[in-house]
């Protein structure tokens, strides 16, 4: 029991019809099992400007609805079915007038400029998956492939429906094409997202577990040889192995030139320190962003046709870091030669053997070459793995489903504060404690299947915090239940002999096992889960980080 609503531009003419044929194209459907595959053949070339396939769907007063944001940092939790999603026509309306917008890229790490957002309580949309939950036992609706585009889930409580719909901005259909590759499936937690997975036979890269180090929550951008050495030395002393160490932001000249490294905050190059940390015993890992270039790099002042563009040939704004960055268009062939490049001397010459790779979304932000969003992002990742090779890749700020089974560690959650305060009114790609530390808990169904899951870093440090050791051992628990990439952003010889006990017992192996979690009344979320065979109840308010 579902029906269709579908709009669309042919011969300069919107068409709005709910049926699976007409004089300019036909739909075909297929079910296989719990597959459900829907195709479009064209009579005609045409512009799908709305795909909805709308589902009947009855709702309860005690479930819960998780929906997946957009990317990486996107806020992602379970909400109450009365709950209303924060902030959203004030964000977008705010962007879309801003004359500075075109000038800043601010905001573009969302959706906001392509999406339609609910304005009522009980509407809730996201990504790829989401689900409703009562008790341990889920309806999952969720997409088997984003290759023909992104697919968006919607739950409307008011209306007792479920939608699934698809973004196909950019795209101009005039052969048989694939629209749809979905499922919806029942059960207990696990069991439903073993069964998503094995459904798409997409397999985690890696299985272990690993603990290590980044230099950007204490220092950013400003990083030397000294301080990276100073915290090396700090790590190598420990008594537990650390796995890797992680170099993040400050080391280049300028964002896109990635070869070009600063010689006054690094007069010994990349390879020196990569060699370095391998004599700790440690993985050498190392922070760029493939598809961003800023103002100032040599891309943007000797290559602009390396940039992707708006309608009008302007090179398209990606972003308001490092103030202002482009993205770069890998189907360029010597923008691709480039990269591929860029990966070959970090990874092969310098020796580095983990990337972390970050504003991934900025590749899939303009739809081109007849291509979705979706589409694109697709391949900038089988792109990404080709130059990466059998080394390993930490995504962020990634929309999630493109990574699947491309990247080894995966961060699900957005960058963590300094501070745990939550604000509703903030983008929701920001900065957040409160939003990392709920994407942790309610992303958790990816850990071990699509990758592993990145929670970002915990801090235990006294000084440039302003969380108190409460909260701080709080946001270390998180981490060590739900992440399986566990990073410290601190100089541990500064640690005093409780704050080392606290990291030691963090990045230890444990025997973790997620019963559920919940989220429950006034913003207490409810942990129940056995820690090495013993059961084990967490509740704390997730807003403002107090235990409850």
């Amino acid at each position: 029991m579902y029906s269709y609503k579908i709009s669309y531009e042919c011969n300069g003419e919107i068409y709005n019809i709910n049926k699976t044929q007409c004089a300019h194209f036909t739909i075909n459907e297929r079910r296989e099992n719990n597959r459900f595959i829907v195709e479009i053949i064209p009579n005609t070339k045409i512009r799908i400007k709305n795909f909805k396939i709308i589902i009947p769907y009855s709702y309860k007063s005690n479930q819960t609805v998780f929906v997946n944001g957009y990317q990486s940092w996107t806020e992602s939790r379970e909400y109450r079915i009365d709950e209303k999603m924060n902030g959203f026509t004030l964000i977008k309306e705010m962007m879309v007038k801003s004359p500075l917008n075109s000038q800043s890229g601010m905001g573009r790490a969302g959706d906001y400029f392509f999406c339609k957002y609910p304005r009522k309580k009980g509407v809730f949309y996201g990504y790829s998956y989401g689900y409703v939950k009562d008790g341990n036992h889920i309806d999952l609706f969720a997409s088997l492939s984003e290759r023909c585009g992104y697919t968006i889930i919607r739950f409307d409580v008011n209306k007792s429906i479920a939608v699934i719909e698809k973004d196909f901005d950019g795209v101009v259909f005039s052969k048989r094409t694939l629209l749809a590759d979905f499922t919806v499936l029942n059960g207990k937690y696990d069991k439903v997202f073993d069964k998503w997975f094995e459904m798409m036979d997409i397999k985690c890269l890696n299985s272990a577990r690993q603990c290590g180090y980044t230099t950007w929550y204490n220092y950013y951008k400003n990083i030397n040889e000294e301080i990276v050495k100073a915290d090396l030395k700090a790590l190598s002393r420990i008594s537990k192995k650390v796995d890797i160490f992680q170099i993040d932001d400050g080391y280049q000249q300028s964002t896109g030139d990635w070869l070009n490294v600063d010689s006054n905050k690094f007069p010994n190059g990349m390879k020196y320190l990569a060699d370095e940390i391998h004599t700790a015993g440690m993985m050498a890992g190392l922070w760029l962003s493939p598809f961003a270039a800023a103002k100032d790099s040599f891309i943007y002042k000797e290559h602009r046709d390396w940039l992707i563009c708006d309608e009008s040939g302007v090179p398209y704004l990606a972003g308001a870091n490092w103030g202002g960055f482009y993205a770069v268009d890998f189907y360029n062939k010597e923008a691709a030669d480039y990269i591929k490049h860029v990966f070959n001397t970090l990874l092969n010459d310098w020796g580095f053997d983990m990337v972390k790779l970050d504003f991934l979304y900025a590749a899939c932000l303009v739809p081109i070459y007849n291509k979705s969003r979706g589409q694109i992002m697709c391949e900038a990742m089988d792109f990404i793995r080709e130059c990466v090779g059998d080394k390993m890749i930490l995504g962020c700020g990634v929309p999630l489903m493109p990574a699947f089974g491309k990247v080894n560690f995966c961060r699900i959650g957005a960058d963590v504060a300094l501070k745990w305060k939550y604000d509703k009114f903030q983008i929701r790609e920001d900065v957040s404690t409160p939003n990392t530390v709920a994407c942790s808990i309610f992303r958790r169904g990816l850990n071990g299947r699509a990758f592993l899951n990145d929670p970002d870093v915990f801090l235990l440090r006294d000084d440039n915090i302003e969380m108190d050791i409460r909260q701080r051992q709080l946001l270390a628990v998180i981490n060590s239940l739900f992440g399986s990439l566990l990073f410290v952003s601190d100089n541990i010889s500064q640690y005093s002999e409780e704050q080392m006990h606290i990291f030691l017992d963090t990045i230890r192996d444990k025997e973790v096992e997620i019963i559920d979690a919940q989220l429950c009344k006034k913003d207490i979320i409810k942990i129940e889960y056995l820690l090495n065979n013993k059961k084990q109840i967490l509740k704390f308010n997730y807003k403002n980080g107090k235990m409850n």
